[in-house]
């Protein structure tokens, strides 16, 4: 039996977002069935990474970069959106406050903001009826006519989620995934996140709280200023002194019932 492909595969790879030079001779391979957390500052690179794992972005085209997702190294967008889910509050602050829910979730077939104009003559009944269930999945079936506007950020985000999970992926990409929630929007969110993993999705997620990485997740990649500082088990990585030298300042971290949590060092000089 042939193995399976990396679910990403990176090598020596020139990434430009615009015209700043990102990430220089990158190395990076995701297995598939990993559960990975990709974990810096502001400026270190997520977001680059993130949208070249979704296409957004490409490295140079060089003979000696290799760049793969699962296996191969061109996809038809509405192919991979198959495969791979990605879930960021970038694309829920896309949409027009008027757009419903089942038309959020519907767009992500079309891997399109919406499904206005031409689209709407192309979304049949079976879509339709698979948005409707998979809002039903994330606990907002009854609010399938409800413009984003008349919503809580929770609810957007799970419509942002269904909208990943309608093409039901084997993996998701999430983005800063508690961003803008509350307690209780936090803690339902990352609960769905951990019985997703649990049901067996490939879970990547990109952030700076360490709060928001569940216990399930146990390597953790490390990016600072476009260069990976730390790679590998997360009690390996996520610790004071990493964290201390990645972020610039003092940084004291503890594990509580699997989560971690970073706060200031009381002993840190003002």
């Amino acid at each position: 039996m042939r193995p399976e492909p990396p679910l990403v595969e990176i090598g020596g790879a020139t990434i430009w977002r615009g015209s700043t030079l990102v990430f220089d001779n990158l190395d990076l391979v995701i297995e598939q069935h990993e559960r990975v957390a990709i974990v810096g500052p502001n400026g270190s690179g997520k977001t680059t990474l993130l949208k070249t794992f979704n296409r957004e972005l490409y490295p140079v085209v060089d003979p000696g970069t290799t760049f793969r997702i699962l296996g191969r190294e061109r996809w038809n967008v509405w192919e991979l959106r198959k495969r791979v889910g990605v879930v960021s509050q970038d694309l829920q602050q896309r949409y027009t406050p008027t757009t419903t829910a089942l038309e959020v979730v519907v767009s992500g077939f079309h891997s399109s903001i919406g499904v206005h104009g031409i689209l709407a003559d192309r979304v049949s009944e079976e879509q339709v009826g698979a948005a409707r269930a998979t809002l039903t999945d994330v606990g907002i079936g009854e609010l399938a006519a409800t413009p984003l506007k008349s919503m809580s950020t929770g609810q957007q985000r799970r419509c942002i989620l269904a909208r990943a999970l309608v093409h039901r992926p084997q993996t998701l990409i999430l983005d800063e995934p508690t961003a803008g929630l509350d307690f209780a929007a936090s803690f339902d969110y990352l609960a769905r996140i951990r019985a997703l993993s649990a049901s067996g999705h490939n879970i990547v997620i990109v952030t700076h709280h360490l709060n928001e990485i569940p216990p399930e997740v146990e390597r953790i990649i490390l990016l600072q200023e476009g260069r990976i500082v730390g790679d590998g088990n997360k009690r390996d990585i996520l610790t004071d002194e990493h964290l201390s030298r990645a972020y610039g300042v003092s940084v004291r971290v503890r594990e509580i019932d699997g989560y971690f949590f970073a706060y200031p060092d009381p002993h840190q000089e003002t």
